[in-house]
């Protein structure tokens, strides 16, 4: 490593965030950006460890102490081919991704990890600025055609990999604009952008076509699709969302966070002048505990609310991690604030949504909620009321943020036939493909909700499967394998 005591030497430092006054005045990213000395003293970090546990952590294999060496000692494009060879899109994930890599980072045995995700995002960003990142088209085409179903991480990450393959492929977002859940689910204060769409625009000139606003089992028929391709791709994402079983649930003023994200992210974008919904002058009540209901929290402090407060049905996690029920490498179950839970509000642990209750004109008043208890019962987590400890919050917005269930039925999935297992998900083989042959699955529709780096490496290792079916074999790498 460039300096094997740099772990000694120096501290784990991140850049500053803008102070919360300024940053709650518009959607723009939190963070300020990193000078090149910093980053290369965060990559002295980097320990010769030996066994990089980090490169496991990471769903896509980055070679992660690779690029910190480069990186440290000044050799920033070399360091982007090593980043770029493991993932197609670092920007996204060096903003996004929670980092399982530091989790497991050697370093973080008995000290902070190396800062594996600034380092990466660092990298990325540069790439962009030096003009390092240009179309890789393929040698020569193999005459076959994939349909790529989606437009998020896993659909763009299957459909460059198959592009460079040398195959015609064609993507398809119903939605107007592409990007998934990229686009309409992250704040543009997590991700601006302008991100995805340098990023589409090199893979349209690599070859990649793309048809926004086409709903496959809609405007475009499931055998017609079959007849044009080789092979389909599924990458619609898991998008039904859990249900709030409880009495008032269908009240004017309760929303899902998705629905509420999305109309945020079109008035940033321009597309609209006003959300259908806003919490301008509002006392909001967040139900869910997640990355989804942080990012209703701090799109409802900028949109102007009175108060928002967030309830999360688990206890309060533990400050230090449980050696003993939960060691290293593993993922540390700890507490954690997102940056929108510094901008404010409150956040309550071990609450339970009994119901939403009615001002008397169909809107929403107040939600009562009661106290839990969580037990494992036969493995099963099971929340008990504590007895007596009902009370009633006032609010006139109910956001939603429980998560999905899986993909959408209907035209695509139902018109393919492709099988479904009990969690609602699409089964998938060993090689990524449905019960319908030629028919591929990756990302949170064959997975279930996951991360971002989790759907660019299943869409890469998909990719690989489907080359392999169309052509025999493939040179395209695998990362991960199915569950």
């Amino acid at each position: 490593m460039g300096e094997t005591t740099g772990f000694l030497r120096y501290d784990r430092e991140l850049p500053p965030r803008r102070p919360v006054p300024v940053r709650l005045r518009d959607f723009g990213e939190i963070y300020e950006p990193a000078t090149t000395e910093h980053i290369r003293t965060q990559a002295a970090r980097c320990m010769d460890c030996g066994i990089p546990f980090c490169n496991d952590g990471c769903p896509l294999g980055n070679l992660i102490p690779e690029w910190n060496d480069l990186v440290h000692d000044d050799h920033w494009r070399q360091a982007s081919e090593r980043l770029h060879a493991t993932n197609n899109f670092p920007e996204f994930t060096g903003r996004l991704c929670p980092a399982p890599c530091e989790a497991s980072c050697v370093l973080s045995i008995n000290a902070k990890p190396v800062t594996i995700e600034l380092i990466e995002k660092s990298i990325a960003d540069r790439s962009w600025a030096e003009g390092w990142v240009t179309p890789v088209r393929p040698a020569q085409g193999t005459g076959r055609s994939v349909a790529v179903v989606g437009s998020g991480p896993a659909g763009l990450a299957a459909a460059q990999q198959l592009t460079r393959a040398g195959h015609r492929v064609v993507v398809f977002e119903r939605d107007d604009r592409l990007g998934g859940l990229l686009r309409y689910g992250i704040p543009d204060f997590k991700m601006d952008k302008a991100l995805i769409d340098q990023r589409l625009a090199q893979m349209v000139a690599e070859g990649t076509e793309m048809r926004t606003g086409v709903e496959v089992g809609v405007d475009i028929t499931v055998d017609g699709l079959r007849a044009e391709f080789d092979a389909i791709v599924l990458a619609t994402g898991s998008t039904v969302p859990r249900p709030l079983a409880i009495p008032g649930a269908d009240l004017l003023g309760v929303h899902w966070a998705m629905d509420y994200l999305t109309e945020a992210n079109r008035v940033v974008a321009g597309d609209i002048e006003e959300p259908a919904v806003s919490a301008q002058g509002k006392r909001v009540l967040i139900i869910g505990g997640g990355d989804t209901a942080a990012d209703c929290l701090g799109t409802a402090h900028r949109q102007g609310a009175t108060h928002v407060i967030q309830f999360d049905i688990n206890p309060k996690p533990p400050e230090e991690r449980d050696a003993h029920h939960n060691p290293w490498p593993l993922w540390p179950l700890v507490y954690r604030e997102s940056p929108a839970h510094e901008e404010g509000g409150e956040r309550s642990f071990a609450i339970n949504t009994v119901r939403v209750v009615d001002d008397g004109s169909g809107g929403v008043s107040a939600v009562r909620a009661v106290q839990v208890e969580r037990h494992l019962v036969d493995g099963q987590k099971v929340y008990e009321p504590v007895p007596g400890s009902e009370f009633d919050v006032e609010c006139d917005l109910v956001l939603v943020a429980l998560g999905f269930t899986g993909p959408a039925r209907g035209g695509l999935v139902d018109g393919l036939g492709v099988d479904i297992d009990s969690r609602g998900v699409i089964v998938r083989d060993h090689e990524w493909q449905t019960s319908v042959g030629g028919v591929f699955v990756c990302g949170d529709a064959g997975r279930g909700q996951s991360l971002v780096v989790w759907a660019i490496a299943e869409g890469r290792a998909a990719a690989a499967s489907v080359d392999r079916y169309l052509t025999g074999s493939t040179l395209l790498a695998a990362p991960v394998p199915p569950d």
